[in-house]
């Protein structure tokens, strides 16, 4: 499974036509040089660029896409994800008028240059282990469909590829456990325990605690892996 193009289409759908109130408009607006204050009438305009006439108060998938282009990140970079955290963001591919005031009135981004200024602080705070988890239990809500309280597993795989593919030895592996397994939706109680055992068992297991208050698949997952090892004492 492509994991970069599923969050892709998660984050904000490709179209193959353009809008032309929306993708066509130039990109060179708000790259010009702009004071260092922040100005919340111009984070407003700048807002207006990305939404539609029809709903001027909410930036679609459409819109995200060609905010994603203007900002030159790909839509599954992961500084989305953390900007979308710091907005409040309740719907994957969809930001509103309030989100967008909330999260950049924090960051003191007004315009493009000054969003793309921030990128590198964004990806920063990935690196504080406290804030990299609470962004890590608001990707499950922000990525689940609003009807449903648990996560398809390929919304999932998506998503732990993108908080999890560079820090996590055992990830593929757990994939292709959740492939084989009877696991077609994750709930929050396992998403975040999933984190909580990438940070404390070792990638040889021997520190698995057993009778310890793991969920059930995951106690399945150690089984199924050592099986897969030839470790299992299962006659």
């Amino acid at each position: 499974m492509d994991l970069g193009e599923d969050v892709s289409s998660l984050f904000g759908k490709r179209s193959k036509t353009s809008s032309n109130s929306t993708v066509n408009r130039s990109r060179t607006k708000g790259m010009e040089e702009v004071p260092t204050s922040f100005n919340q009438k111009k984070c407003i305009a700048w807002f207006r660029q990305y939404s539609t006439p029809s709903n001027t108060d909410t930036i679609g998938p459409e819109g995200v896409e060609t905010f994603c282009r203007d900002l030159n990140v790909e839509p599954e970079n992961i500084a989305l994800l953390v900007l979308s955290w710091k907005m409040g963001a309740k719907q994957m591919g969809y930001f509103t008028l309030q989100e967008w005031l909330l999260g950049l009135t924090d960051l003191q981004c007004d315009s493009l240059v000054k969003l793309q200024g921030k990128l590198s602080y964004l990806h920063s705070l990935l690196l504080d282990s406290s804030h990299f988890k609470s962004i890590y239990r608001y990707a499950f809500d922000f990525s689940r469909d609003k009807d449903q309280r648990s996560l398809d597993v390929e919304t999932a795989k998506a998503m732990l590829g993108l908080l999890l593919g560079r820090q996590w030895s055992l990830l593929n592996s757990f994939f292709q456990f959740l492939d084989q397994s009877r696991y077609r939706v994750l709930n929050k109680d396992q998403w975040c325990n999933v984190l909580e055992f990438s940070r404390a068992v070792d990638v040889d297991l021997k520190n698995y605690d057993v009778d310890g208050a793991w969920p059930v698949m995951l106690d399945e997952f150690v089984e199924w892996l050592k099986v897969t090892r030839g470790e299992s004492n299962i006659q």
